[in-house]
């Protein structure tokens, strides 16, 4: 099994890389490639919110037995709602200010709490920030389960109202849909991005197609424009207005996505798209909607698919369903961030992680998160069978999520931004009220389906809250089988065997001495020449640059050839202990001599079993040493090459 023992991120001391005030734009963004970014955004990042007119409007009037009724004056009131929330939450909350608030190019809760963390260094604050990390990662995490599936379904779906006696092949066309979507992940977010990002540009092209018309027609709609509606419409009717507000959130979700996939693409690409065209696509064509309710009531049945012509619907349903393929990438994407910020920072079993770019680190493939969200959204289709009843369970994550991360944001910009009191009372007041509303409208929704997300978002924070607690314990218990590093070395007896060669001990610390290293001297009785003791430091920001990366200590002890190097990482850096070998080689004296390409890794590969040490409960115990059994090898991890890579054991009770 893995190691657990990596320790989790530190804050970031000198020569940190950590930006402030948003920092320099993502350098994958500089120059002339901007654009074409923006049109690869187009395919992963907007994907979620782009597609939400397809179910969003419809669920306001069906939602609590149709209480939402087609009059006017329930119309201008959602109207302006949907335009006011995404206008507010989306176009200012997140495109303005939050993708301002990077941790090194990269975005998502974790990374934001990370970010925090950093600023406020150490005490309760900075555990709460982390906590609410956690809490967030672990509602995207719910997220992730239902946007898939809600998505696909509500696009094959069109099928009945083109041919009603089609019902019946919605969810095995879903299903077989859903299955393509997961199995191709592994190509990677920059070839889907170049194969989506054109079908996404169409798409929202025929969004504001649809929509136009029918304004022209009917602009009378534009009246909802006006944030008075939403006053009236709570005057008139507030308790209806209230349970609207639970199904308007749909048109915001994709929001916490569209932030998560920042380290794919960079800052500008991303407000580009936003404003150039996905913004107003979206608020054209529900304007539209809301025009064809006004002038057909009836059409609240299904208003998007009603937008179009009958000679149009069957392409518009090949064309929605490739979009929702689209919308389900968007949160996938996130998910594996999110999961590897969550390993580097030690909420999470190692993972194997797949680079798909050559040129961009955040884009990774992960396979155990890919299969597992595959295996819940099934199990979603098949539970819920359609998108009008999953819409009920929709909401509380990503609510939620939006009252973490303006938490979040309201601490970055305390600590980091030196915002004065009036700003952050502002910003907390007006995100977070609206967010806490939203919230509020979502928690009438907890019986009839809202429990899933919930039910999710503990299981992933119980996985969690167990590895890191087991993780402290078996390191306190590993620490004291492995003994002084320093106590070590000054008990080699002089006249060891010393064998040609280098000998590379990956260890979490230079405190101690590496088990595999002490099991080599004390079963073999033989030191190679050059022995060096790598320590990969996590730290709360992406990425270290390379010429900050090393710190080289030529420990003081009576045998030569025997050197401790600190290798700093960020979360999305890719720990190459080889890479860190040459460059160490090169640095100090004591390894010049040492050939990085022949030198031997060796791996202090632990068996964790539970035993009848206090401090965490039975079932905790099991959980983690479960999680550890299944961790992925740091053979992998560290890219280690397999033929040169020697792993010695030993037993520790938990």
């Amino acid at each position: 099994m893995a190691d657990p023992e990596a320790p989790p991120a530190t804050t970031t001391g000198a020569g940190s890389t950590r930006r402030e005030r948003g920092g320099p734009e993502h350098p994958a963004v500089l120059g002339a490639g901007g654009a074409g970014l923006a049109l690869g955004a187009l395919g992963v990042v907007f994907g979620d919110i782009g597609t939400s007119p397809l179910y969003a409007m419809q669920t306001v009037f069906s939602i609590d037995d149709n209480a939402v009724t087609p009059s006017p004056s329930d119309v201008y009131g959602v109207v302006s709602l949907v335009f006011w929330s995404v206008t507010i939450i989306v176009t200012i909350k997140y495109v303005t200010f939050m993708l301002r608030a990077d941790n090194d190019g990269e975005g998502g809760v974790m990374a934001l709490a990370a970010l925090v963390r950093g600023t406020l260094h150490a005490g309760r604050r900075a555990s709460f920030a982390l906590a609410l990390g956690v809490l967030g990662a672990a509602l995207f995490y719910g997220d992730s389960l239902i946007t898939p599936a809600i998505s696909v379904l509500s696009a094959v779906e069109g099928v009945e109202v083109v041919r009603p006696e089609l019902a019946e092949v919605v969810l095995p066309v879903g299903a077989v849909i859903l299955a393509m979507l997961f199995i191709a992940q592994r190509v990677g977010t920059e070839r889907v991005g170049r194969l989506f990002g054109p079908i996404m540009a169409l798409w929202f092209v025929v969004l504001a197609v649809l929509g136009l018309p029918r304004i022209v027609t009917h602009p009378d709609v534009l009246l909802g424009l006006s944030p008075t509606y939403i006053v009236a419409f709570f005057a008139d009717h507030p308790f209806t207005a209230f349970i609207a507000m639970g199904a308007v959130v749909l048109a915001i979700t994709g929001a916490e996505a569209l932030y998560a996939d920042m380290g794919h693409f960079g800052r500008r690409p991303i407000r580009l798209a936003w404003f150039a065209v996905v913004f107003p696509a979206l608020i054209i064509n529900y304007l539209g909607q809301g025009a064809l309710i006004l002038h057909d009531p009836a059409a609240v049945a299904n208003p998007f698919y009603l937008l179009a012509p009958g000679w149009a619907r069957i392409p518009l349903i090949v064309l929605a369903t490739a979009a929702t393929v689209i919308a389900s990438q968007a949160v996938i994407s996130g998910a594996f961030s999110v999961s590897q910020q969550a390993v580097r920072l030690g909420y999470l079993p190692r993972l194997t992680v797949r680079h798909t770019s050559e040129s961009e680190s955040g884009q990774i493939y992960v396979p155990t998160v890919n299969w597992l969200l595959f295996g819940g959204v099934l199990i979603l289709v098949a539970t819920f069978r359609s998108s009008s009843s999953l819409a009920t369970a929709y909401g509380l994550a990503v609510t939620g999520t939006l009252l973490i991360s303006t938490t979040l944001f309201v601490f970055h910009a305390a600590t980091a931004w030196h915002w004065a009191r009036w700003q952050l009372v502002t910003v907390g007041v007006v995100f977070g009220g609206i967010e806490l509303l939203y919230f509020s409208a979502n928690l009438t929704k907890i019986v009839h389906g809202g429990w899933l997300p919930l039910l999710v978002a503990a299981i992933v924070i119980v996985v969690m809250t167990t590895w890191q607690r087991g993780r402290k314990a078996v390191t306190a218990r590993r620490t004291e089988l492995e003994g002084p590093l320093q106590e070590f070395l000054d008990d080699l007896p002089d006249e060891i065997v010393r064998v040609p060669g280098t000998a590379v001990f990956p260890h979490p610390t230079k405190q101690t001495a590496p088990l595999a290293l002490r099991a080599n001297v004390e079963f073999n009785h033989v030191l190679h020449e050059r022995v060096l003791i790598v320590s990969l430091v996590p730290t709360s920001v992406p990425h270290v640059p390379v010429d900050q990366r090393l710190t080289v200590d030529d420990l003081k002890h009576p045998h030569d050839g025997i050197v401790h190097v600190s290798a700093r990482f960020g979360f999305q850096d890719v720990q190459d202990v080889p890479g860190v070998l040459r460059q160490a080689c090169a640095f100090s004296p004591e390894l010049a001599d040492g050939d990085p390409d022949r030198a031997f890794f060796y791996i202090s590969q632990i068996t964790i079993e539970r035993g009848r040490e206090p401090g965490m409960s039975t079932w905790r115990k099991r959980l983690f040493v479960g999680l550890a059994h299944n961790a992925a090898s740091p053979a992998g991890s560290f890219r280690l090459p397999t033929e040169r890579t020697v792993v010695m054991g030993s037993r520790i009770d938990l």
